[in-house]
């Protein structure tokens, strides 16, 4: 009975992030998203939220952010310094579980902080920004990103909705034609200007223009209601994001999460060039995995009612 219960607690919140917002994917892209396998946390944490559940929230929400508006000139200057030696990037390696997709798009970034992770590139070759994050402990993850000139994010939903994502506009075309949209709803980035968004909202970016584009992008805490919520949500930081960690260099911290995901990815690969050979086999085999573990996990244990049951009937 227990199982069946959490799986209708797991259901009814995958439901709902599946409908939360005015964009929604398909039911099969979201029944194989990330962010449905959190959604039961999601579903907390946006019942727990101070601020509005909605795409865009105000800035004055988040006093403590305002120093990093009052030194965006600062920070730019450090960025400009860091894109010119070639340190903002892609990784070469599978080891960025979170941001690999994005690499194949022209996406690059420079990692300043990752939860309770070791990045000692950033505190070397960024000592300026790094130690102003060091004043803001509700910033748990914190990086420079490029958008590449006629390049696009395609449509996503972050899996966790723990924190807030903010922009910092540095480097930008100070173009319309360079923009996120958030849940149908578009912001264009400026230099020293800053947006916050709800990351797990559907969303994409553009930048269409002949112009780079380079921001600060941190995930600010969500500021909750509960204090249970909150320590609930310390623990998921430091024990599960922490453990997402991809280095800049050699010497920074890449973490379990990633490691595995080196090894997932080489079966990632065999599976894609199944599915360009043979389509129906590949979704033959990837609903035949799915259901087996449902069965195994919900059905097995009843197997000998069920049997009962029908020798009864007939």
């Amino acid at each position: 009975m227990f199982k069946w219960i959490v799986l209708a607690i797991f259901v009814v919140s995958a439901v709902y992030i599946q409908h939360r917002g005015k964009v929604r994917h398909s039911f099969y892209r979201q029944f194989f998203d990330h962010s449905t396998l959190l959604a039961p946390i999601n579903f907390l944490m946006y019942l727990f939220s101070k601020v509005p559940n909605q795409p865009y929230i105000e800035t004055q929400a988040f006093q403590d952010l305002k120093v990093l508006d009052e030194h965006w000139e600062m920070i730019r200057d450090e960025a400009q310094a860091l894109y010119a030696q070639g340190g903002i990037k892609a990784s070469s390696t599978y080891d960025d579980l979170g941001f690999n997709s994005f690499f194949k798009t022209g996406w690059k970034r420079f990692y300043l902080k990752w939860y309770d992770s070791a990045h000692p590139s950033a505190a070397e070759l960024c000592p300026k920004t790094t130690a102003l994050l060091k004043t803001l402990p509700s910033i748990k993850a914190a990086m420079f990103t490029e958008l590449a000139p006629n390049s696009r994010l395609v449509r996503h939903r972050d899996p966790y909705a723990g924190s807030l994502r903010y922009h910092l506009g540095l480097m930008t075309p100070n173009d319309d034609r360079c923009f996120i949209d958030v849940d149908g709803k578009k912001y264009s980035w400026r230099d020293g200007e800053s947006v916050v968004f709800d990351e797990t909202y559907i969303h994409y970016a553009e930048n269409t223009t002949e112009q780079n584009r380079i921001i600060f992008f941190a995930d600010v805490e969500r500021p909750l209601k509960s204090k249970i919520m909150q320590r609930f949500n310390h623990w998921f930081g430091k024990n599960v994001m922490t453990a997402a960690s991809s280095p800049n260099e050699a010497g920074d911290q890449t973490g379990g999460l990633n490691k595995v995901f080196g090894y997932v990815y080489k079966i990632r690969i065999k599976a894609k060039a199944l599915k360009a050979s043979n389509r129906p086999l590949y979704y033959f085999l990837k609903w035949f995995l799915m259901l087996g573990i449902f069965f195994l996990i919900f059905i097995r244990p009843y197997m000998p009612q069920i049997i009962a049951f029908f020798q009864k009937l007939f």
